[in-house]
């Protein structure tokens, strides 16, 4: 069968390639995205991976980029038509610590002074300054962030930088993103506690606290979770899934799952369209759109024509990989650092930038972590429709988890295959949880491990079980993602172009890429 009366052909349905999919869609082309798995999504969809009426979410589980992206601005109420509902957290993130004491950040102030007014008095004091000082310095940032990365958007945001700040404010906002969350941390505050809370946000885009560039996060997740609270997907993160494929379908677009592309077909240098395994052809007019990894592309296009390109896509480093145990409970966590853990949608323990520093070295060494840093996700206290009535869902992430291990840390597993090692890793991952609420371990009624090639096995583009589909380090950030001149999606052949998280601006769920690209093709 081949089908060739498209404008656009999109492998994969990952969010972004949705985003881009809906956008190409309301400006009257004619598209179609072919997705090689069961169901849309990619990182982003939920289940019941655990029993019935318990929906997890698979991977990504903070919707707040999403409800706060330019994206959504132009397209939320047509998304609220075909569905999509939120769950608002004011409760957003906290972090529990060996000596019995807590903090957490909530969208109030007030409040959050007042936790960390027992810490430091003059971090209190920063915390209030930087408060006030957000709405200013989050316009030039979320700028930064929502611009298209090539020369002239740079040379226009840095233009637009210097007129507001002058050229000493502009090099201040230069230095602070390439700190390393670390540099920042200690410039900025003096307790520890503090610096942990916040630095282990560096940790979910593969920033250890001593790798420059990361300061970033950790400032946005604390300054914007005050500021708008978090959002999570009312039944699950899927719900801007089901929303964004009813809304491309409303527009006369189409996704269709179970449709592996093993060729990027050529005319020349352009691409003109895919072929499927099972031998369907599908050809476009003006663009084929590749929402994957780099080496995925090259595999899909056999040649580039551009060997300093196809060099640049292999030497594309990937983060190392997170293991995920998704848990049916008959109760929340009883945190005995306090109750009050209870409420937040986030409970981080990483306990010092010191040991964040130590798992990520050892996960680059392909070690299992002696002591992981674990993300307790707590969706239910958010949505309790996630799980039945007085039952609750618990979302666990072990960062970091080598890919590929070559032993572990701690001398105790013997294993270096994921099959054998996951289960002995999920109970020390478990072992953490017990020691911060005890009796968590009898409310457990079912689990589901997930490890790192398992992530990958689902959806190629986590290689290695790297959920952002690629470091953000410096080197491969900003105008070198995924390398220098294509942050824009472009590549050597005519026609063809690439989305996704491997592109500008990266991952999360703010649809930035995939955005960004649907507006450079349709002209606006």
């Amino acid at each position: 069968m081949v089908q060739n009366d498209l404008d656009a052909i999109i492998i994969g349905a990952g969010h972004n390639s949705l985003a881009c999919a809906l956008h190409l869609a309301a400006r009257g082309w004619r598209v179609t995205v072919l997705e090689q798995a069961g169901e849309p999504g990619g990182a982003v969809k939920s289940g019941e991976y655990t029993e019935e009426g318990f929906r997890h979410d698979w991977a990504a589980m903070n919707l707040s980029l999403f409800a706060g992206s330019n994206f959504f601005r132009a397209y939320g109420e047509e998304l609220g038509k075909h569905g999509v509902e939120f769950a608002p957290a004011s409760d957003c993130f906290a972090s529990v610590f060996p000596d019995g004491k807590w903090l957490g950040i909530s969208n109030d102030v007030d409040k959050n002074m007042a936790r960390i007014g027992p810490f430091s008095e003059a971090d209190a004091e920063s915390w209030s300054r930087l408060s006030n000082d957000f709405p200013a310095e989050a316009e030039h940032l979320f700028k930064v962030l929502g611009s298209p990365m090539t020369m002239r958007a740079f040379a226009s945001t840095g233009w637009n930088l210097y007129r507001k700040k002058g050229i000493g404010g502009g090099l201040d906002m230069a230095r602070f993103l390439m700190a390393s969350p670390r540099q920042w941390l200690e410039e900025t505050f003096e307790s520890d506690h503090l610096r942990a809370t916040l630095g282990a946000w560096g940790m979910h885009l593969d920033f250890a606290p001593d790798v420059a560039g990361g300061a970033l996060f950790p400032y946005l997740e604390a300054m914007a979770n005050q500021a708008f609270g978090m959002v999570l997907g009312k039944g699950g993160a899927d719900t801007m899934i089901r929303a964004l494929v009813k809304a491309i379908k409303a527009r006369g677009g189409d996704v269709i799952c179970n449709a592996p592309v093993t060729r990027i077909l050529q005319s020349g240098e352009e691409a003109i369209g895919v072929e499927l395994a099972d031998g369907r052809t599908f050809t476009a007019s003006r663009a084929v759109i590749a929402s994957v990894a780099p080496s995925a592309l090259l595999r899909l296009t056999g040649s580039t024509y551009d060997p300093n390109y196809e060099a640049a896509m292999k030497r594309f480093a990937h983060a190392p990989g997170t293991m995920m145990i998704h848990l049916a409970m008959d109760d929340l966590p009883d945190w005995q650092a306090s109750p009050e853990l209870r409420e937040f949608a986030y409970v981080h323990l990483a306990p010092s930038l010191d040991q964040m520093a130590r798992t990520y070295q050892q996960a680059r060494a392909g070690l299992l972590p002696d002591e992981p840093v674990v993300v307790v996700g707590q969706p239910t206290t958010v949505d309790p429709t996630r799980a039945p009535v007085g039952k609750h869902v618990l979302w666990l992430q072990a960062r970091m988890a080598p890919g590929t291990i070559r032993g572990d840390a701690a001398g105790a597993i013997t294993a270096t295959d994921w099959d054998k090692a996951a289960d002995p890793f999920a109970e020390r991952v478990l072992d953490i949880l017990e020691r911060n609420a005890p009796g968590t371990r009898n409310k457990i009624r079912t689990r589901r491990v997930v490890t790192p090639l398992d992530l990958e096995a689902d959806n190629p583009n986590l290689v290695g079980g790297d959920q952002i589909c690629g470091s953000h380090h410096l080197a491969q950030h900003f105008l070198f993602r995924p390398s220098r001149g294509t942050s824009d999606g472009s590549t050597p052949i005519k026609n063809l172009h690439l989305t996704g998280a491997a592109v500008w601006p990266g991952a999360g769920t703010g649809a930035g890429s995939g955005y960004l690209l649907g507006q450079k093709l349709a002209g606006t």
